[in-house]
């Protein structure tokens, strides 16, 4: 038996490629849209991609199922379960094998065996493996979202996300249920989810690539409580704000995401073509770091630095129904492909093409003017901020600022901002703090995007606030969404 894992560290997701080297056959669980690293890694191994399965309709990322089956014939195995409202819509025009719980099929001489968890999701599966050729019980469990390591996956985001009112506590106490089942596998069976430290798809996850049942029964949070109310009061608290991407990602991967084939590098935009994309009210994301987005850009543009974190917000702040020019920086230029394919992780295919920062020059030379944004020390802040002369947002998740948080600090989460600017004042500064100096600043360039001329990025963020010994309180409850 082969089996390799595949992480991607911006959506915090893992998939897998399982093979049976004396068959040649191969299966890939929980694909990512980015198909051709499982082709590439089956090749190498001399395996055929012959089936690929998925355990839940997942909501943070599209699924390469669809991708896989047109590409490489692969068969899909999906879940029946959850009711007609968590049936793939797409199963049919594939021809899907339908799975009930305790359904089985074979990768070669590994034997699959469907384990119906819902919890997360209404239609979970997880997926027990065993390598017949030399074992009768089984190796591992490819848990999906329902069990990571220290951590189980949320209940919430039916209702949070996706709008199914009602759901979250019913979740809950499926998901508890759910957990009773693995006490009918043995302690040393090892557990490989599908997300890692950083996903959203949970609230304390580990960052270790697998675990085993044992340890997870003895230091995993939620194998320790006993009773149904007091799992559900537990698994809903303290939860991150679900990415507002979330609800496209389940209708696109209910329905059947776009075969995209190649993914094709857009073209790239004359640098005086720049001037006539604003002026038509283009929405351009420029992709370069902030110090250098700081000095100078062109107004009306949205700043999303290419890191770890550019998936993530890209989602929560770049519209579904508009279509996308990139800018980067010159040297650069071949980092439009990595945008370019993380945005198609989540579902963002309308990018028409891309500027680099010689575009500012033209710009300039055709009349435009350069934008530049403040940035300011803690020490500044707390200045203006005793004196009175700025309005300050905190732009953190509703846990960190409920955690500890300026006094009198309203809190606005980032992707929540642009829904709350008019309630921003225009006649005097508004600074904007996160935990570190990154989110704010991308909630920086989003105000002055829309229009607010005095906005300031406070550098260092609470972190640097709290270790200066600025009055700091926490505790409280309840705070804007």
């Amino acid at each position: 038996m082969f089996l390799k894992r595949f992480y991607d560290e911006k959506l915090a997701q893992a998939s897998y490629l399982l093979g049976c080297g004396a068959t040649g056959e191969a299966m890939v669980v929980d694909p990512g849209r980015d198909i051709q690293q499982y082709i590439d890694a089956a090749a190498a191994e001399g395996l055929q991609l012959s089936h690929v399965t998925e355990t839940h309709i997942h909501a943070d990322f599209v699924s390469g199922t669809n991708e896989l089956v047109a590409r490489t014939g692969a068969r899909a195995y999906l879940s029946d379960e959850g009711g007609a409202d968590w049936r793939y819509a797409f199963a049919e025009e594939i021809d899907a094998v339908l799975l009930r719980d305790g359904d089985e099929f074979h990768v070669g001489n590994v034997r699959v065996r469907a384990l119906h968890t819902p919890g997360h999701t209404p239609e979970h599966m997880c997926f027990i493996f065993t390598d017949t050729a030399g074992a009768d019980q089984p190796m591992g469990v490819f848990t999906g979202d329902f069990v990571f390591a220290g951590d189980v996956g949320r209940p919430d985001l039916l209702e949070k996300a996706a709008g199914v009112a009602g759901t979250m506590e019913a979740g809950a106490r499926q998901l508890f249920e759910s957990l009773k089942l693995l006490d009918a596998l043995p302690e040393w069976i090892q557990l490989w989810p599908g997300h890692g430290a950083g996903s959203a798809c949970g609230k304390s996850l580990g960052a270790v690539p697998s675990t085993t049942l044992g340890y997870e029964k003895l230091f995993n949070w939620a194998f320790s409580i006993e009773t149904p109310a007091a799992f559900v009061a537990a698994v809903l608290a303290g939860q991150p704000e679900p990415p507002k991407y979330f609800a496209e990602m389940k209708r696109i991967n209910r329905e059947g995401p776009r075969v995209l084939g190649e993914l094709a590098k857009p073209p790239r935009e004359a640098p005086e073509a720049l001037i006539h994309v604003l002026r038509d009210g283009g929405l351009i994301v420029d992709t370069r770091r902030w110090r250098d987005y700081r000095a100078g850009h062109a107004p009306g543009t949205l700043n999303i630095p290419l890191n770890r974190s550019f998936t993530t917000w890209a989602g929560w702040l770049i519209p579904y129904d508009r279509d996308v020019h990139l800018l980067v920086a010159a040297q650069d230029d071949a980092s439009v492909g990595e945008a370019v394919r993380d945005l198609a992780k989540i579902g963002l295919d309308r990018i028409t093409g891309y500027f680099t920062d010689d575009a500012l020059s033209a710009w300039t030379a055709q009349g435009g003017t350069l934008e530049r944004l403040d940035e300011i020390s803690v020490e500044e802040l707390r200045k203006r901020w005793d004196a009175g002369d700025v309005t300050l947002i905190d732009v953190r998740g509703v846990s960190e600022w409920q955690a500890g948080r300026i006094p009198g600090v309203a809190n606005i989460p980032l992707g929540y901002l642009a829904g709350h600017i008019d309630e921003l004042p225009r006649d005097r500064p508004v600074a904007v703090h996160c935990e570190s100096g990154s989110r704010s600043a991308i909630a920086t360039s989003l105000l002055a995007m829309h229009g607010l001329t005095n906005v300031v990025n406070v550098d260092g963020g609470f972190t640097q606030w709290s270790q200066a010994g600025h009055p700091v309180e926490g505790g409280v409850t309840e705070a804007a969404d």
